[in-house]
């Protein structure tokens, strides 16, 4: 049986008093649809299994993609699994710098925010991550930090360059098989989810701003 309310024609928003940011940032940012999200008071337990986690019902961007509840579980249980199950292979932080790093090369100012911090929380290295929002790519770090980013790009680019150099510089640097894997899963999973948040809204500065 299908739901009506994930077929429901999704109104155009505009947002003409929204304040975009214009530089990379670890701030935490505000986000705006551009179409509308499913209404919280008319959720059907269907969009709520896709949400996985019912706070998530909070977001506009969650709502928006509760529409299409089936393709959001499948989306959100493969990010939680990518990005959560860190008990073995590549730490935390160097997959969420995986994820800053694609997020920088996209241009998707609200993913990298939110990954930047994560990276910063879970490093402890504040100055190694704001030096890739402030200088991107190509600036200066470390040599494990240098091959993550690196391999995040280039699966990143169109067409991808990632090639055999990339995966030995990884493991040059310590990481092991699980760990490499870790590093493309990472990248490649916010290679298209940048795409998907840059064709739904844009970011805002926080209210403060």
């Amino acid at each position: 049986m299908t739901d009506h309310a994930t077929h429901e024609t999704a109104r155009v928003l505009g947002h003409p008093e929204a304040s975009t940011p214009e530089v990379f940032t670890q701030a935490e940012l505000g986000w705006v649809p551009w179409l509308e999200p499913a209404d919280e008071a008319e959720l059907t337990e269907r969009q709520y299994d896709g949400l996985v986690d019912r706070a998530r019902a909070k977001s506009d961007y969650f709502r928006l993609l509760a529409r299409d509840p089936d393709i959001l579980k499948a989306r959100t249980l493969t990010d939680k699994d990518i990005f959560y199950n860190a008990k073995d292979g590549l730490p935390r932080a160097e997959r969420e710098l995986a994820a800053a790093a694609t997020s920088r090369f996209n241009g998707c100012i609200f993913c990298a925010s939110v990954h930047a911090r994560f990276a910063t929380h879970h490093s402890k290295r504040h100055d190694d991550v704001q030096r890739l929002l402030d200088e991107g790519i190509d600036g200066e770090q470390d040599a494990a930090w240098r091959a993550v980013i690196d391999a995040a790009v280039a699966l990143a680019a169109t067409p991808p360059r990632l090639e055999r150099g990339h995966l030995d510089a990884l493991r040059e640097v310590g990481f092991d098989e699980q760990a490499v894997s870790d590093v493309i899963h990472s990248a490649a999973f916010f290679n298209w989810a940048n795409r998907l948040m840059l064709s739904l809204g844009e970011p805002t500065n926080p209210p403060t701003e």
